[in-house]
């Protein structure tokens, strides 16, 4: 009986520890170190989650500037967010000196973190659909669903904006 206390509190405790540690969001920049995402605060983050072989990732690029030169000087920080594979053998596979090389040819202006295959931010954040941008609030949480899928004809960062002036 005893056994059975100690066995059903130690399942109750790692149950609670699994509830309370939210998920890694720590990636690696292209410029060396990492970040983690939810981790700045006081901050609003946007995302822009993407990958250099989606036709709509150089507009998502272009759209993710104008946010980061619109914030620039407030308390935003913009990431763009490679979910290329880093696998040899997928036909996604891009490393890192090619998402350097595409993130020049597309003038991107953020920071460029990796997360292959998008094993991190797309299980986190429940994403469904690429191209995508997410909004953090000043406390690392998601602010508010996800802008997914990139129409070429409509201006995105309008949305964007209002959910990110709500949170300033």
């Amino acid at each position: 009986m005893k056994n059975t206390l100690i066995i059903l509190v130690f399942a109750v405790v790692l149950m609670l520890l699994n509830v309370a540690v939210p998920a890694q969001t720590r990636l690696n920049s292209l410029n060396g170190g990492s970040v983690d995402v939810r981790a700045q605060r006081g901050k609003v983050v946007v995302l822009a989650v993407g990958a250099s072989w989606l036709p709509l990732s150089s507009k998502q690029a272009e759209f993710t500037n104008v946010l980061a030169k619109k914030y620039s000087g407030k308390t935003v920080i913009v990431y763009f967010i490679a979910t290329d594979s880093a696998n040899p053998k997928s036909k996604n596979y891009a490393t890192d000196e090619k998402l350097k090389q595409w993130a020049a040819a597309n003038s991107l202006t953020v920071e460029v973190l990796r997360d292959p295959e998008g094993e991190v931010i797309t299980k986190t954040f429940s994403l469904d659909q690429l191209p995508a941008f997410i909004v953090l609030d000043k406390n690392g949480n998601q602010a508010g669903d996800a802008f997914t899928g990139i129409d070429p004809k409509f201006d995105i960062t309008v949305p964007i904006s209002k959910r990110i002036d709500s949170l300033l």
